[in-house]
Order: structure tokens, then C-alpha cells, then sequence
């Protein structure tokens, strides 16, 4: 099957790079493309979908900020799966401190290279990194971002508004994720102890789990309400 993969904000595909899925999955990275200014997130996720065979069955797959946007584009194109990782599916699942920022509009007056820099100094204790391969990649993503999409992307975050739960989307995330923490959320799969990093920390776990919902013979049934717990050692 089609999958197409949608990495977290700023990032790209080597966050996906330890993952090990079935041979019948085939991946497809989707690459960012550039934001119109004040364009909502809704609407960004629409013209994204533009890349995606709709031909043939196919599913989706993102991870924080592109886990956003695959449900907005699941909610478009009804793809036969989506799952996300470290991510939200519904707008009131943010933490409130965000929305809080988001009603105030504070971000239109932090400079986008100082979020860039910010977010760079704070990176091992939210994100969660802890082996030197692990931040390593992720100050090279971070070095890589685009300051100006990494603003509106935040932007559009804080003004998401979503109540819709696509069919057959699946929430995978850790118990120990600093940046997408949520009291009110229940997703289908947790990783315990995970952290915001996890897709590139727990990929064997994850990769399972990508594998069954994909590929299970009763995945539409089974794992729309399962609990499926992995403990870290």
C-alpha cells in the first residue's frame, strides 16, 4: 500500500529513518512545500494533499505537526489509515498553555529567527533527545529549518481549530512527551516513557504497530478503540 509519510514541524525524512516496515508498505515522503501568508493550517493540508495518488488505496502517516495535517487531509481524501505519532488529532487536545498563546496572539511578535534559536537551546529537555546520534540529527534538523516556515507553522498550531475525527486514525504517542502533553487525549497506542522523539528513539516499536494497523486482517475493527502498551526498559 501507498503510505505517505509527513514529518514533524521543520523536519524531514530522516526522522523516519529507523523504522523497518513491511515490504507491502510502500513509503512515499511527502516534502514540505511553502505556506501563503495567513494561511491556515486546514488550508495548507489541502494543497499538500495535491502530491497524493488517489488512484489506488493509500495511507497516511505523520508525526507532530504532520500528524495535524494528515488528519486534515484525511479529512478530505478518506484514506484507508492514518496514523499519528506524538501528535494530536483534535485542537482542544493541545495543551492550554498554546491555546492560551493563541488567543493572544503573542507569536506575531517574536522574531522568526529567534524562534528558530529558541527552540534550538531547549531541544534536549522537550524533545526529549539523549544519545549523541539523537541529538546530533536533531540539531542538524533544527540547522536545517526554514525560520520563516517554522514561525507560521507555530502560528498555525495555536489557531487550529478542529473537532472532527477522521475514520480510521490512529494515535500513537509516549507518556513522556514534553511538547504535545495532553490530560484529556486517550490515544489507541502508548509508549511508555516515550518522548517527543520517539518515532527515531522506539522505532521498532512503533514500526510494529505502523505494521499491524496497516497491514492487520481486521485493523479497521480491532485497533479503533485498543490500548496497545509497550513499556522502555
Amino acid at each position: 500500500m501507498n503510505t505517505y509519510f509527513i514529518s514533524g514541524l521543520g523536519a524531514d525524512k530522516r526522522i523516519f529513518s529507523k523504522l523497518k516496515l513491511n515490504e507491502k508498505i510502500n513509503i512515499i515522503h511527502v516534502d514540505w512545500i511553502s505556506p501563503v501568508k495567513n494561511e491556515s493550517l486546514a488550508a495548507y493540508a489541502e494543497r499538500l494533499s495535491k502530491v497524493i495518488d488517489q488512484s489506488q488505496p493509500f495511507a497516511l502517516v505523520g508525526v507532530s505537526f504532520g500528524g495535524m495535517i494528515s488528519v486534515e487531509i484525511a479529512k478530505i481524501l478518506k484514506p484507508a489509515s492514518t496514523v499519528i505519532i506524538s501528535s494530536t488529532m483534535l485542537s482542544n487536545h493541545l495543551p492550554a498553555l498554546y491555546r492560551f498563546a493563541g488567543r493572544l496572539g503573542i507569536l506575531k511578535f517574536i522574531p522568526a529567527k529567534l524562534l528558530k534559536s529558541s527552540n534550538k537551546l531547549t531541544q534536549n529537555y522537550y524533545f526529549g533527545t539523549k544519545s549523541s546520534s539523537e541529538k546530533t540529527l536533531l540539531s542538524k534538523i533544527i540547522k536545517d529549518t526554514d525560520p520563516y516556515f517554522l514561525k507560521w507553522a507555530i502560528g498555525s498550531i495555536l489557531s487550529w481549530k478542529n473537532k472532527t475525527v477522521p475514520e480510521r486514525t490512529y494515535h500513537i504517542h509516549g507518556t513522556n512527551d514534553k511538547i504535545l502533553y495532553s490530560k484529556i487525549a486517550k490515544p489507541g497506542f502508548v509508549i511508555h516513557n516515550g518522548t517527543h522523539f520517539m518515532v527515531y528513539q522506539n522505532a521498532k516499536e512503533i514500526s510494529e504497530i505502523i505494521d499491524q494497523i496497516l497491514l492487520g486482517p481486521n485493523r479497521h475493527a480491532e485497533f479503533i478503540s485498543a490500548s496497545f502498551s509497550i513499556k522502555r526498559s
